[in-house]
């Protein structure tokens, strides 16, 4: 029972780092800022994702997520699909340095 509880800790806390990294980047985009950094999404390689720190790739998954959620006119976030999507993500990437990491969400989200 201890693993299980465990495990909803750890589930709980890095959705809370997720809300928290979207959070801070409304607030950062939304606060006047002298340097604007703009990165196009779409060419951004299973590599590079992988090889960035975690917060960064909790903000690209969660911009990931509301882009293809969005194109699917689905308003709602299942965070469990969430997880399930992100690792089956992460998993690919791993071995699939080159691929963009849009076409890795395609091919392997639900």
């Amino acid at each position: 029972m201890g693993n299980r509880k465990t495990k909803t800790v750890i589930i709980m806390t890095r959705r809370i780092r997720i809300i928290g990294a979207c959070a801070l980047s409304i607030a950062a985009v939304s606060s006047p800022a002298k340097t604007q950094v703009i990165v196009d999404l779409s060419v951004i390689t299973c590599g590079q994702y992988m090889g960035k720190d975690r917060d960064t790739q909790d903000v690209l998954a969660a911009w990931m997520s509301g882009y293809f959620n969005a194109a699917k006119n689905q308003s709602m976030v299942d965070l469990s699909r969430f997880e399930r999507n992100r690792k089956a993500v992460e998993k690919y990437c791993k071995t699939h340095k080159l691929e963009t990491l849009m076409s890795a969400i395609q091919r392997n989200s639900y």
